[in-house]
């Protein structure tokens, strides 16, 4: 999918609007995201953190989460703001490539601005995806 540079531009505001939201005590690392759905909607999440560390949630994966439950199931784009340009962990690449390796994920500071831009493909190569699953 190609975007324009305004959709782009408007997933990285939506996505450092909602990092007030974040819930990051420990870390002081907030990060949003703005997912856009094939349908055009776009959801937002914020990553929220435990004092185990092992039950905190990434924005990334917020934002599907919150797509998915309710009902959708392709998307097109995601854009992450953080205060670094920092990059998706392994585990939301993980569950972006679940669902489309071709998604395009945009990183941007919390001056709006695009750092960089590439698919999930790039982001995780040879990807563990549902083709690569065979039932025994």
């Amino acid at each position: 999918m190609v975007l324009d540079q305004a959709t782009k531009l408007n997933l990285v505001k939506q996505a450092n609007e909602v990092r007030r939201f974040a819930y990051a005590p420990y870390s002081k690392y907030p990060v949003g995201a703005a997912l856009l759905t094939s349908t055009g909607k776009i959801y937002t999440g914020v990553n929220i953190e435990n004092i185990d560390f092992t039950d905190g949630i990434c924005a990334e994966r917020t934002a599907i989460f919150k797509a998915i439950s309710e009902g959708e199931r392709s998307f097109e784009a995601i854009a992450v703001v953080t205060n670094n340009g920092g990059t998706p962990c392994g585990s939301c690449r993980q569950v972006m490539a679940e669902f489309n390796l071709k998604m395009i994920v945009i990183m941007g500071s919390a001056d709006g601005e695009i750092l960089s831009e590439m698919t999930v493909e790039d982001l995780l190569p040879a990807a563990f995806d549902p083709g690569n699953y065979r039932l025994p």
